[in-house]
């Protein structure tokens, strides 16, 4: 017997062999195609190649695409368990054609692989075609030999793919398998269709034809195929077992759940063994692919498979949580054919062990409150939408699952009372919101984000995509359009571009669509913390309410940012390694260019404790550790040791971000953040303080670079050193000790020049002074110069020894340096009662154009603005001594 793993390459290695590139499955979120939660078949990541809006090297490809249905139209939930071949989690292996063969080769590739490569037999397999398809018909006749009583006309749609209404389509062709005569059912087309005899194992699909607004315009310049098959579906049939879950992959997990609850796989508790096996593929997938649970989109979905998985487990008495338990018997499994599994093994355990421990208390609350609702119900009654909603806002008891628990019971929930008492609140909120003082502008984001929900944020994982354009505003007010050279602001229902929040600063980036549409966006916002709006000028072409665009996020500017992001968070734990517990943000801006961090400290640093801290740094990024995510309440968050950081707004669930080496079982940092952020410390590059300054008391600030831009700055830093040697006539190396032996030098000529001037001010005039030395004011000795580039320092000691020279007298000198000028004035012991030096000088330092001066009466000094007023200063002084 072939395990499907082995089914699944050979699958891929035949096609390989016929001139296929084996592809890599995609992820499961689409990007490519915002119409859908999650990839559906294997022919979407291929969809932008069907249109025409991509090319590949290689016109043929082969994959095993993983697959989720379990949201929007293509909703299979509810009936998993219960039936043979409903999955949450299938994979879809496929051959494509882009342009190259057709239906005839196609069909031999099928043929030949079902018949020759895997030895089917022939008698158990028919096929259908479209009922006007003629040339399939009778290309199955030629290369199968297969009698036209196997080849089944079918004329509805299910023989007819659409891309939608407007692009590729065509006819398929589906191979069926008949599981017997003992298995109830009918052929294709026949009454008993719906019957479990006849199972449809491959279809292909020729695109032939183009389509618009539903209606068939002509044929496709370039015919292509498409093709897609159940691994699950397949390996039933290899394995030779009608049912999905008797295959080898579910048998194992299945074993596995009964395992390690102590309950068979039978009676009641079949079903719930199917549905953990089938939810723990599905969860566990997704969480590899960057899906973490929430109360929106894409996560609510994920959290709506888990919890049902989680409610079975229950059922079966399991007494401790289940799931995470399960995630290695599917790691072996499936692991060596997609390895995300691997690397992702210790976020899937986790997130599950977390979501099902919140669960419980969850279910335990609600499941009693839910017994007393209905303690006096009977089978055909239904319960108030009231009530049900009562127990989703007040207890987190989602609807869904109250209308799971009460089905075995026969009691319905009146859905349209629960809706009412929904829009009720909503109604309320609003009245709120208005009431709050939030500003006009916003209303119009109000109406939105009521209107169209959140914003799908799909930018953790993904810098590119396709986005359905939900909201158009202008001028504060939504229009329905915009063109060439509006600035507008746009919404759409995903989008990979980062809304400015937390400190972190927008995403900038293009949108482009159809008619050569070209949106140049310059930032991203966040109003009311859940919508992303994209603000820019349309460049060229139309956009659209309702049109699919391309989001395309600036690489560069993006990772820059995340890498300054990041460093933020080993900043901030270097801070306080080195500084203290004390240390606490208080505040951040994450740019492409820079970051700043500020923080609680009450003095500056010192220059080894930004040198610690640079270094400590820079070794976390060295060390090149991954950067790991996890979701969880803001209170589980904050007693795992995370860190709130300052400015951000927390609601029912956090992203916990850790990075960093660990010490002792604890992690360098761990905080909680919303941000974009490296995938390991390693993307950082390098990091390098500028600046470390006060912002307010108690509050200091450093600002830094990382990645280019510190290269950048040290390169600057560099050539600026080497202008410095070769205008030193040195090395650059040899600066320092230049620089030290020129302030040696400036130092002795600076003495010996002070020295020049102290005598020349002793010699009693000269060409600096301003006017005769030791004249005669009033019968009293006086000796006034001006000195110019004399340090005031000086001034002292000169009158000192003027002093000296006059035995009884009046001393002035005014020292002039860079335009602004000092008087001092001296006055002899013995003249003291006829003149004061305090007097004297204010009068100096009015005609100076200052104020003030002081001193005592024998020593006074002071300065004003106006150096070239040196004579008129000593003047001053000469006209106040004469009285």
């Amino acid at each position: 017997m072939q395990t499907t793993n082995e089914i699944r390459r050979s699958f891929l290695d035949y096609f390989a062999s016929n001139g296929h590139e084996a592809v890599q499955s995609a992820p499961l979120v689409p990007y490519n195609d915002p119409t859908l939660m999650f990839v559906n078949a294997g022919m979407v990541p291929f969809k932008n190649v069907f249109t025409g809006l991509e090319t590949r090297a290689t016109p043929r490809a082969t994959s095993s695409q993983k697959c989720v249905r379990a949201g929007g139209k293509h909703n299979d939930l509810d009936n998993v368990g219960y039936t043979a071949r409903h999955h949450t989690f299938f994979e879809m292996l496929g051959n494509f054609s882009f342009g190259d063969y057709f239906k005839e080769q196609a069909i031999t590739h099928a043929w030949t692989l079902l018949t020759k490569e895997w030895a089917l037999p022939v008698e158990k397999l028919l096929v259908t075609v479209y009922h006007t398809d003629d040339e399939a018909f009778d290309l199955w006749k030629k290369i199968a030999g297969l009698p036209e009583s196997k080849i089944i006309r079918i004329p509805t749609k299910d023989n007819f793919w659409a891309m939608g209404d407007d692009g590729p389509c065509g006819p398929c062709s589906e191979i069926f398998y008949d599981h017997g005569d003992h298995i109830w059912g009918g052929p294709p087309g026949s009454p008993e269709e719906d019957g479990d005899r006849f199972i449809e194992i491959w279809n292909l699909v020729f695109m032939q034809f183009e389509q618009a607004a539903g209606e068939i315009v002509g044929d496709l310049p370039k015919p292509s195929i498409d093709t897609g098959m159940g691994l699950e579906r397949i390996s039933a049939v290899m394995q030779g077992v009608h049912d999905n879950y008797d295959i080898d992959t579910f048998k194992a997990l299945i074993a596995a759940s009964e395992h390690l609850t102590g309950v068979a796989a039978e009676g009641d508790s079949r079903a719930s063994h199917r549905v953990i096996a089938d939810h723990l593929r599905s969860t566990s997938f997704l969480l590899a692919d960057g899906v973490l649970p929430s109360n929106e989109g894409r996560g609510y979905v994920l959290r709506r498979i888990m919890r049902r998985a989680m409610r079975h487990a229950h059922l079966l008495g399991a007494k401790d949580p289940l799931m995470h338990r399960l995630v290695p018997a599917l790691v072996a499994e499936m692991g060596q054919a997609y390895p995300e599994l691997g690397r992702a093994q210790p976020l899937i355990e986790e997130t599950l062990e977390r979501e099902e421990v919140q669960f419980r208390r969850t279910l335990s609350n609600g499941l009693k409150l839910l017994d007393e609702a209905t303690a006096e119900m009977g089978e055909g009654a239904r319960l108030p939408g009231e009530t049900a909603f009562k127990l989703y806002d007040t207890y987190g008891f989602p609807y869904d699952l109250t209308e799971d628990a009460l089905r075995s019971r026969g009691i319905s929930v009146d859905k349209d009372g629960f809706d009412a008492a929904m829009a009720q609140q909503k109604a309320a909120a609003r009245a709120a919101w208005k009431g709050s003082g939030q500003t006009a502008d916003n209303e119009v984001w109000f109406d939105i984000a009521e209107r169209e929900g959140a914003t799908e944020f799909t930018g953790y994982t993904s810098t590119s995509g396709e986005g359905r354009v939900v909201a158009l505003v202008k001028d504060g007010k939504e229009v329905e359009t915009a063109s060439a050279g509006d600035e507008v602001i746009v919404l759409t229902n995903q989008t990979p571009f980062y809304g400015e929040s937390g400190g972190q600063v927008g995403d900038a980036g293009t949108i482009t669509g159809p008619g050569g549409l070209a949106i140049a966006i310059v930032e991203t916002a966040k109003p009311l913390g859940r919508l992303h709006t994209m603000t820019g000028k349309v460049e060229a072409g139309l956009i659209k309410v309702g049109e699919t665009v391309n989001l395309v996020v600036d690489v560069v500017r993006r990772d820059a940012i995340r890498a300054n992001h990041s460093a933020t968070h080993l900043l901030h734990a270097a801070l306080r390694n080195r500084l203290g517990d004390h240390v606490t943000q208080k505040g951040s801006m994450v740019a492409s260019d820079r970051l700043r961090f500020d923080f609680s400290h009450p003095k500056a640093l010192e220059a080894e404790d930004i040198a610690a801290i640079e270094a400590e740094v820079n070794a976390e990024i060295r060390a090149n550790d991954p950067v790991m995510t996890r979701l969880m309440t803001p209170d589980d968050a904050i007693a795992a040791g995370a860190m709130a950081l300052f400015g951000e707004k927390y609601g029912d669930e956090v992203r916990v971000l850790s990075m960093g080496r660990s010490n002792g079982g604890k992690t360098y940092s761990v905080e909680l953040c919303g941000g974009t952020h490296v995938n390991a410390t390693g993307d950082i590059g390098v990091f390098r303080i500028v600046s470390e300054s006060a912002v307010s008391s108690g509050v200091r600030r450093i600002e830094a670079l990382t990645g280019e831009g510190a290269r950048q700055w040290l390169v600057g830093r560099e050539e600026a050193l080497k202008n410095a040697a070769g205008i030193l006539r040195t090395t650059p190396e040899d600066v320092e000790a230049r620089v030290a032996a020129l302030l040696d030098e400036r130092k002795k000529l600076e003495r010996e020049l002070a020295e020049a001037k102290k005598a020349l001010a002793l010699g009693g005039g000269g060409a600096a002074a301003a006017g005769p030395a030791d004249e005669e004011v009033d019968g009293v000795k006086f000796s006034g110069q001006v000195l110019e580039g004399l340090d005031p320092k000086e001034l002292r000691g000169l009158l000192d020894q003027a002093k000296q020279r006059l035995g009884s007298g009046v001393a002035a000198i005014v020292a002039v340096n860079e335009g602004k000028a000092s008087i001092a004035v001296a006055v002899t012991d013995d003249l003291k009662d006829k003149a004061s030096a305090v007097d004297l000088v204010r009068k100096g330092v009015e005609a100076l154009g200052g104020k003030g001066g002081g001193g005592r009466p024998d020593m006074a000094q002071g300065g004003g603005p106006d150096g070239s007023k040196g004579a008129d200063a000593i003047a001053a002084v000469k006209a106040a001594l004469a009285g």
